[in-house]
């Protein structure tokens, strides 16, 4: 007969900082043993070695419940993982037969009317530190999610009172109850948003922090220029669009990642095969979805940039950066500026980040294994410029001005994008004046060069 309690204190447990199991008190012990585990090895239940691995991954400590399946019985249990000096420490209390406590529907629905609004979303703790900051956010606002999880929300969100001296994300967590209408300033950047969260619980029904969704309230950018041609896209088309899919594509790539990762145990290898195919696909659908947004915005009649002082070689760097993964799988080689060099000019922050993300993607993407990404700095009179060259296959010069055509593809067979790409980056350069440039030759690789004014000059 195990051993329920759900009164009794938490079974604690030690891993090695790899990740093996040092000690585990009795009940914790026992359960990692049943499970085909020993001392000395990786935790044996799939659902604690998951959470194990993720708290490596961020460094963080996180509290999950979960149920586990213990002889011919389920028991519910909630799992706190949390990086020490020896490595990972374990708490595991609840210790309940059967189904795990679920947050009331009412709640779930909330949840699901806030996320559908969002433009992007955020998890916290229950002391109100990140613990997920969806990937969406890179490319909108121009930061590294990684880099702000586990620290305060108020590292990233700078909170505006209500106008008689209130937070509403404070009077939420001391009543542990959603929120709506949080107003705050993203730090570093000129972006605001609106927040709304509801409250989650763990296990045993305690609050465990907040689900939450971001709303842009930054204005729109650039007005379109006088020779392009307008959206054929209905006014806000793209942005329902987008609020409709990126929250369950976002849920599909993650679920298909961590199968894929063999996070919750093993599959076998053509079921992993799938996984990671429908994460790819996954991808590709949702950067469709953040093509079609930003193609609707920037043809918006009130579209405008914000003009800020910026470091070119630093936003170079960061955009290398956020490529890093996708250049190793593709055995790809990234030379970045160092960190002793400046590149002064003037540009939105953000939009600069999403071109040179663009402009080194696609180097990445068509290099070959093997081969090298250069990024280059340059002044050209009073322009601040970044070269991106590659050694692919290049590109014909009857190609270098249909490449930046709405839609535009050379081989529209070849694995790529959506066409949509190289004309934002483009529009989004001309409208912060400055411009794209292609110098390219068959077999001879390509140079893109992003020019932007060294120093704003008003109209």
């Amino acid at each position: 007969m195990n051993d329920h309690r759900p009164g009794a204190p938490p079974a604690i447990g030690r891993l090695s900082a790899d990740g093996l199991l040092l000690d585990a008190e009795p009940r914790l012990a026992e359960l990692n043993r049943r499970a085909g585990g020993a001392p000395g090895r990786p935790v044996a239940v799939p659902q604690i070695a998951a959470l194990v691995r993720l708290v490596q991954r961020l460094g963080i400590a996180l509290t999950r419940p979960i149920v586990a399946a213990d002889g011919e019985d389920d028991i519910a249990l909630t799992v706190r993982a949390e990086p020490d000096e020896l490595g990972i420490r374990l708490e595991v209390s609840g210790w309940q037969a059967g189904a795990p406590w679920e947050a009331e529907p009412a709640h779930r629905r909330e949840a699901d009317f806030l996320r559908s609004d969002a433009d992007w979303l955020w998890t916290t703790d229950a002391a109100l530190h990140l613990t997920h900051v969806s990937d969406h956010a890179a490319a909108r606002l121009g930061f590294d999610p990684q880099a702000v999880l586990g620290q305060p929300i108020t590292r990233l969100f700078a909170l505006n009172d209500d106008g008689d001296g209130g937070f509403p994300i404070l009077s939420a967590l001391a009543a542990q109850a959603w929120f709506d209408g949080q107003e705050a300033a993203i730090r570093g950047t000129a972006h605001r948003v609106r927040l709304s969260a509801v409250p989650r619980a763990d296990a045993n029904g305690q609050f465990a922090g907040f689900d939450g969704a971001a709303r842009d309230l930054s204005p729109g950018d650039v007005p379109a220029q006088p020779d392009e041609v307008a959206s054929d896209l209905p006014d806000g088309f793209s942005r329902r669009i987008g609020r409709a899919l990126r929250d369950p594509l976002g849920r599909i790539i993650a679920n298909a990642d961590s199968m894929s990762a063999q996070a919750d145990g093993p599959l076998r290898d053509d079921y992993v095969a799938y996984a990671a195919d429908i994460a790819s696909a996954g991808r590709h659908l949702l950067g469709l979805v953040d093509d079609l947004e930003d193609l609707s915005a920037i043809e918006r009649a009130d579209f405008a940039v914000a003009v800020e002082d910026l470091d070119l070689a630093d936003v170079a760097r960061r955009a290398a950066g956020l490529l890093a993964v996708r250049a190793a799988q593709g055995d790809v080689r990234i030379e970045r500026p160092s960190f002793d060099e400046a590149m002064p000019a003037s540009g939105e922050f953000r939009r600069v980040l999403q071109i040179l993300v663009n402009l080194i993607g696609n180097a990445v993407r068509y290099s070959p294994p093997g081969g090298t990404v250069w990024i280059l700095l340059e002044r050209d009179g009073d322009d601040a410029c970044v070269i991106v060259g590659d050694q692919g296959k290049g590109i014909a010069p009857a190609d270098q001005e249909r490449i930046f055509a709405k839609f535009g593809r050379v081989d529209p067979t070849e694995a790529g994008g959506s066409g949509l790409g190289l004309y934002i980056a483009r529009r989004l350069a001309r409208a912060m004046r400055g411009d794209i440039l292609v110098d390219s030759a068959p077999g001879q690789g390509a140079r893109f060069v992003l020019m932007l004014p060294g120093r704003f000059a008003p109209d």
